[in-house]
């Protein structure tokens, strides 16, 4: 998939089917450890609540990518039983040194109050052997061509071999991880309180946005401010409807200044053209700036959002 697909679509799926709690989903320092530096976007959600909200179902129906949809199902079908298991469940893109641009790696990282010493009799009975990473041993995950190791008793790291092991590199200590990105450190604290978030790079939130501007992503105002975008992270809440929050920090206020009024631009050429509930959701959305920071805001309802998922804006922003 290449990353500009990638990162839109990561954009979006963070709902994954969950019904949000009022808990922080937040990530202990080993699953932090295990992110690779160059992070592209990292998407944490509290897993803990049952899925019973048909605004995400929709949302994870028509957006999740087969990346995703195979570290999910792999999850499954290991014997983990992901709702009494799992609490906090996240996916990491990433890049690794030196590769190709459009070479976006995944990793999931689950926490939870796993069972450990049942977990391992389990393989043992299976006579499902495990590989060793250094200190780290490997299991494969049935026949799904995934494996998973555990960080520690709460934590586990699962996905193919290839994109395990740069994170097994960066956990111990031989590349720089996530935890020595200050910028996407600093993205995250923006929304780590949240039940569900996401922060993205500065590549990443570019594509983003020129995704989200459409045309007015090709004035001459854009390409200048651009390089001065430095991430992004946002928020989603499916309680009481649907609540997403964005955040894009920027070099300095003017650019956060000349993005709110590119946005808004966009926002008005769309709303020209669009559908009833296209227009709808257009006015529900606050586009703002403060300092260097850009933000928009939405809010819709359920029943609101499903229609919004039906409609040509969607899917061509999903496209």
């Amino acid at each position: 998939m290449k990353r500009s697909k990638l990162s839109l679509i990561l954009m979006v799926v963070a709902a994954l089917a969950v019904s949000l709690s009022a808990h922080a989903a937040q990530l202990d320092t080993d699953a932090r450890s295990a992110i690779p530096h160059d992070v592209q976007q990292l998407i944490v959600i509290d897993y803990n609540a049952m899925e019973n909200s048909p605004a995400a179902l929709n949302l994870k129906a028509r957006v999740l990518p087969p990346e995703l949809k195979q570290l999910e199902t792999a999850l499954q079908h290991s014997g983990f039983d992901e709702n009494q298991d799992v609490e906090t469940l996240a996916f990491a893109a990433y890049r690794t040194p030196g590769s190709s641009s459009d070479n976006v790696k995944i990793v999931g990282i689950a926490q939870g109050q796993f069972q450990l010493n049942d977990i391992l009799a389990q393989f043992k009975t299976h006579k499902i052997k495990a590989t060793r990473i250094r200190n780290n041993d490997i299991y494969p995950m049935g026949a799904s061509g995934m494996v998973v190791t555990f960080l520690n008793p709460t934590t586990m790291l699962f996905g193919s071999n290839d994109d395990i092991k740069p994170a097994l590199d960066c956990r111990d200590g031989l590349q720089p991880s996530f935890l020595t990105n200050q910028d996407m450190l600093s993205a995250m604290q923006q929304v780590d309180t949240a039940p569900l978030w996401s922060i993205l790079d500065q590549k990443g939130t570019q594509y983003m946005m020129h995704s989200l501007l459409g045309q007015a992503s090709q004035l001459t105002d854009y390409e200048t401010v651009r390089k001065r975008l430095l991430s992004s992270s946002y928020t989603m809440d499916f309680t009481n409807g649907v609540k997403f929050t964005l955040f894009v920090n920027t070099s300095d206020t003017l650019t956060a200044a000349t993005m709110s009024s590119l946005l808004n631009a966009a926002a008005m050429y769309e709303k020209v053209s669009g559908t009833p509930i296209e227009k709808q959701a257009i006015d529900e959305t606050t586009i703002d700036s403060t300092a260097g920071v850009l933000s928009v805001r939405f809010v819709a309802s359920d029943s609101q959002f499903t229609s919004l998922l039906q409609s040509p804006l969607f899917q061509n922003v999903v496209r």
